[in-house]
């Protein structure tokens, strides 16, 4: 099992944190976000890390040599589902996929671990209590999902908070076949969507990665999710940034 973290973008809405640095350099409580995300993976037993870069990719090289790096050049002009793909050639076995601006327990990552599902999302439950504190990032910015029968059914932002299940954290679970399918439909959609509107994105490469979990769900595939309460922070906004450094590790 390896761990795939996206972080190739350059988080406007972080600066001036972001001036010089990724995202995952900026310091919770006197840490790093990628540095409390890696103990999260260790504590799981996973220490082999590709980390997915573009903005300041050479910082992360330089402090970090023992990563795989996969470099997205493009990252200005794409989106996550592109930037995670760069890693395509790393997923012939199971793997942990993770944004690289979010906060997340050793718990969070076991969730997924446990399932026997060949895709399994991890879902916050009680995300609106988060967001009840953030008002420069609303729920309709949320990657919310709603669910039935242990399955997910619908994962999208603009989804009605009443139906929300919880919010998609970014983190997902792959076996070497569910892999398989996610490479597939990514194929798949980009020949026939490449450089055209896809989903709610203008154009394919700009979609992010729950437009391709989406399409997968109406095209047959089954996701499972695994619920979790707290032990998980997105950190998109100063604001974000500044309620991270009071409350991390107390919910």
């Amino acid at each position: 099992m390896r761990a795939i973290i996206i972080g190739a973008g350059r988080g406007k809405r972080l600066m001036p944190t972001t001036d010089e640095t990724p995202k995952c350099f900026a310091e919770v409580q006197g840490r790093r976000i990628i540095d409390w995300n890696l103990q999260s993976f260790a504590e799981n037993g996973i220490t082999e890390i590709c980390f997915i870069g573009g903005y300041r990719i050479e910082k992360v090289k330089w402090e970090y040599p023992h990563f795989i790096f996969r470099e997205n050049r493009d990252w200005s002009n794409n989106n996550i589902m592109v930037s995670l793909m760069h890693a395509e050639d790393l997923m012939n076995v199971p793997f942990v996929c993770s944004y690289s601006d979010c906060l997340f327990s050793a718990g969070v990552v076991g969730s997924v671990l446990k399932s026997s599902a060949e895709i399994a999302l991890s879902v916050e439950t009680d995300w609106l209590a988060r967001y009840a504190r953030r008002s420069d990032h609303p729920t309709d910015d949320a990657e919310k999902v709603s669910t039935q029968n242990g399955l997910i059914t619908r994962i999208h932002r603009e989804m009605e908070n009443e139906n929300a299940h919880g919010e998609y954290t970014g983190i997902a679970k792959f076996s070497a076949n569910g892999a398989r399918r996610l490479i597939y439909h990514y194929h798949r959609c980009r020949q026939a969507y490449s450089g055209r509107s896809f989903r709610e994105a203008p154009v394919f490469e700009k979609a992010y990665l729950i437009h391709l979990f989406q399409e997968m769900i109406e095209a047959g595939e089954t996701l499972a999710y695994c619920d979790h309460r707290g032990g998980y922070v997105e950190i998109d906004t100063q604001q974000d940034y500044r309620l991270a450094e009071l409350h991390w590790g107390k919910s």
